[in-house]
């Protein structure tokens, strides 16, 4: 699933406290129960996806982006990654 850092939603005016919906998250650490919270809008990459599930959680401080793209964001798309150009596009 598409993941979000906690800060950024809370930024954005979501309150992932308040989400009444938890699932479970393995990470390095072990499994999580990590906030489940409905975003009205994404847009990455020319592609846009309303009112899209997003689960919050803390990011390493190292981590230098705001969340990871899941498959869920990407299905029913071709994805093409170009390493040598360093472009992803979708169609």
């Amino acid at each position: 699933m598409t993941t979000v850092r906690t800060a950024t939603l809370v930024r954005l005016g979501y309150d992932p406290a308040a989400s009444e919906q938890r699932v479970s998250m393995t990470t390095a650490s072990g499994v999580e129960y990590v906030p489940r919270v409905i975003a009205d809008r994404i847009d990455v990459l020319g592609e846009q996806r309303r009112t899209f599930p997003v689960v919050v959680h803390t990011l390493p401080p190292s981590a230098t982006v705001d969340g990871l793209l899941g498959l869920d964001f990407f299905r029913g798309v071709r994805v093409t990654i170009d390493f040598v150009e360093g472009r992803i596009t979708l169609a």
